[in-house]
């Protein structure tokens, strides 16, 4: 079993399967900022967008490791998550990496005040930490006694959502 004092990325390194919550529906000012401002502006998908992400994910899923996440969020979208969704979602599939649409736009979230987290093989949580301008602040590794609780979260994302690919082609406008 992995220790609570593992690091997001020890856990990385050593799992066989993982799942992601997301819960934000602005993400950015974690992440490729140009990248986001390229695609407010119109600008085409550079060819090389996400490719770090994208060949670690293959690394993964070629080894026969699983990478899954959900995204609870409701329409209409912000304009960050039709960029998350639109170039990230969609580049991050080419490495093999699974996602989810959990949407309540018209019905209750089951998971009210989940804060974003990744699963590793039901043993280990990493709880991802944001300001309220949503830039990430780290990740915190609760004690593996805590792990029942998360993995209860994602089981019950996984049994709401519906594959991305679907929920995309009825909702991307």
């Amino acid at each position: 079993m992995k220790s609570s004092s593992d690091s997001l990325g020890d856990l990385f390194d050593s799992f066989q399967q993982e799942a992601r919550l997301e819960t934000l529906d602005d993400y950015s000012r974690s992440g490729n900022v140009d990248a986001y401002h390229a695609y407010l502006a119109g600008e085409p998908q550079p060819a090389g967008y996400n490719a770090d992400w994208v060949d670690e994910v293959r690394s993964h899923t070629e080894n026969g490791k699983r990478i899954r996440r959900v995204h609870i969020l409701s329409r209409p979208l912000t304009e960050y998550l039709r960029f998350e969704l639109g170039w990230g979602y969609r580049k991050n599939m080419t490495g093999g990496e699974e996602f989810f649409i959990l949407d309540v736009t018209n019905r209750p979230n089951p998971l009210p005040g989940v804060p974003d987290f990744w699963c590793f093989d039901s043993e280990s949580v990493a709880v991802m930490r944001y300001d309220n301008t949503g830039r990430y602040l780290g990740s915190d590794v609760p004690a593996p006694e805590r792990a029942a609780e998360f993995i209860r979260y994602r089981d019950t994302a996984l049994s709401h959502a519906e594959p991305f690919t679907a929920w995309w082609a009825e909702h991307r406008a």
